[in-house]
């Protein structure tokens, strides 16, 4: 597993690697663009350059881009869903130059339309992306289900895949925040298990390509995104731990968006907090499967 955290790519992409390393990061999340604005752009040939430099030499061993919060490619207005496109087609294509694991997207909103129309919409929207792009994989981010968001559930976020033309590039971004928030309990590796298990026969676990490790400031199945700061939430240390030591994430960037301990962005002791809860995790499973072996 790869733990990180969101990141500013302030100065240029190569910056951001700087900044993971000094929170200890071996994942980060950037913005290809200002996240509350539409007007954005390719990176120069010399920022790359830089980027591809410094990232050889990082212990960062994984990046992913988070598109843009404006996007809405399920919109019923034509104008939002133009934008959208050509936002999501901008970081896909920025996610090519860098040599991104992948592209976050939170797919849309129904808000409070029809949602079946609406995942059509923006299947619409994402296959028209991926065509104009080149390899760069697009993650759906699971959803806490407020505002006719879609995404909240397995079998949602397999009629998305499908609507979008199920190509290869197509995955998954699972957010525990998120999961938690739309109903399903992750916080005892049982109860994790029994959620991958869902996931792995509506989805398929083979699309499974990137994490966001939340504690929820939210009630279980309240529809309402409310993050917390690491072990302060619902899901607490013990529900992290489980996340955190799931054998079925392994090899999987786990990114860390915040609120940090200070009540801001990410600090080096909340990558510190993630590995200990990690640990924490491992040797409690494996106490677990001595016990079950005798």
């Amino acid at each position: 597993m790869h733990i990180g955290a969101h990141v500013s790519p302030a100065g240029g992409p190569a910056n951001a690697l700087g900044r993971g390393a000094e929170l200890g990061c071996t994942a980060i999340q950037i913005f290809n663009q200002s996240p509350r604005m539409w007007r954005g752009r390719l990176y120069s040939d010399e920022e790359v350059a830089a980027y591809h430099e410094a990232f050889a030499e990082s212990p960062v061993e994984s990046l992913v881009i988070h598109a843009v919060y404006l996007i809405n490619c399920a919109s019923d207005d034509p104008e939002i869903r133009q934008k959208s496109l050509d936002a999501v087609t901008l970081a896909l294509r920025a996610g090519d130059q860098l040599g991104a694991d992948g592209v976050v997207l939170h797919p849309g909103s129904a808000k409070s339309g029809n949602v079946g129309e609406a995942i059509a919409r923006a299947g619409e929207v994402i296959r028209e992306a991926l065509a104009e792009s080149d390899s760069c994989p697009l993650l759906l981010e699971d959803t806490a289900g407020a505002g006719g968001t879609l995404g909240r559930s397995f079998t949602e976020l397999a009629t998305l895949l499908e609507a979008s033309g199920g190509d290869e590039r197509l995955g998954l971004c699972l957010d525990s925040c998120h999961l938690y928030a739309s109903g399903y309990d992750v916080r005892t590796p049982a109860a994790l298990a029994t959620v991958l298990d869902e996931c792995e026969q509506l989805v398929g676990l083979e699309r499974l390509r990137c994490l966001h490790v939340n504690d929820s400031k939210s009630a279980f199945a309240s529809n309402t995104d409310r993050h917390a700061p690491l072990g302060t939430g619902e899901l607490g240390d013990a529900g992290l731990a489980a996340f955190l030591s799931e054998p079925r994430f392994e090899g999987l960037p786990a990114i860390f968006e915040g609120p940090g301990a200070s009540g801001k962005g990410a600090e080096r002791a909340d990558i510190d907090v993630m590995r200990k809860l990690r640990t924490r995790g491992l040797r409690s499973r494996a106490r677990a499967a001595k016990k079950t072996s005798v």
